[in-house]
């Protein structure tokens, strides 16, 4: 993956509003974690998207929101410890609707509590898909990460709403989890996951689409050469999934989005390394390079 390859693949036009330039819905941000959900919203509003709505616990969207006053933010029911319940996701559900990109998982911090809340989105997109439009997620492409990536294995069949429009972002260890085995290579294994989940598959360099489709887009396997070290911080991996997120919205195709998603991320972490030194910046920096990163690709 070269900036050659990226402006011969060139994004989709701004347009000329903010309603042409997509809508991203980040669920997230448990009580305790909230800043994960702030960083990948951030990120997709700084890859261009055109709007943004954050659901999170309800303890914490207030002060989320005045902290992130360009988010609408929807507050959820949370259990006792502040984990964002799986039921109660009617506040989002409108938004939801509307959506083009639907991001699950930055600061979410409860597995059982993540399966069931994706578990109510399958069902409603179900639902939607033999009742027709006006339901569930509407056709927007779903990013995973996190802990909603853990809980994939024991979904099985029930997936099968979202097969061909999902785009998960696991490090290392949850790609082993979504194979149920120890990760030996990376390259086959992020192959293997694409297959398996009939998804775009973005992990640590490699960004694999599922063989086959209606509309193939070159090469089913990409690999990123840039990137520092100092891209193992906490929430480097927020701001990957909303940067995704946000490409998405303004109409990339889901490798397309993955692709230049993970260029960035990994890009603006070179030019970190370089100002500031390999380590030791954080992840909030890294939304801050993508607009001129864009820039500098003709996007």
């Amino acid at each position: 993956m070269t900036p050659s390859l990226l402006r011969g693949w060139p994004l989709p036009s701004a347009g000329e509003d903010k309603y042409s330039r997509g809508a991203v819905v980040v669920i997230g941000g448990a009580r305790a974690t909230p800043g994960a959900a702030l960083l990948a919203g951030l990120a997709a509003l700084r890859a261009g998207a055109g709007r943004l709505t954050m659901a999170v616990a309800e303890s914490v969207a207030a002060q989320l929101a005045v902290s992130f006053p360009e988010a609408g933010v929807v507050g959820l029911p949370e259990t006792s410890d502040g984990s964002v319940r799986g039921s109660g996701l009617d506040p989002v559900f409108g938004d939801l609707e509307s959506a083009d990109a639907v991001l699950v998982g930055p600061g979410l911090d409860d597995a059982d509590r993540t399966e069931d809340l994706l578990r109510t989105l399958l069902e409603r997109d179900h639902d939607g898909g033999s009742a027709g439009a006006g339901s569930g997620t509407g056709g927007a492409t779903i990013i995973l990460d996190a802990y909603a990536l853990g809980c994939l294995p024991r979904l099985g069949n029930d997936l099968q709403p979202w097969h061909g429009r999902l785009i998960l972002t696991p490090n290392p260890k949850e790609a082993g989890i979504l194979l149920g085995r120890e990760l030996d290579q990376l390259e086959s294994g992020v192959r293997e996951i694409a297959g398996q989940y009939q998804a775009v598959v973005s992990c640590q360099g490699f960004i694999a689409r599922p063989p086959g489709g209606q509309a193939p887009e070159g090469p089913e396997l990409w690999e990123i050469t840039t990137g520092h070290g100092g891209l193992g911080t906490s929430g480097s991996g927020d701001v990957l999934a909303g940067a995704i997120a946000g490409l998405r919205a303004r109409g990339a195709s889901d490798a397309q989005a993955a692709c230049w998603g993970t260029h960035l991320h990994a890009a603006a972490a070179d030019r970190l390394a370089s100002r500031l030194g390999p380590l030791g910046f954080l992840a909030r920096e890294l939304t801050d390079e993508l607009p001129a990163l864009m820039l500098e690709l003709g996007t």
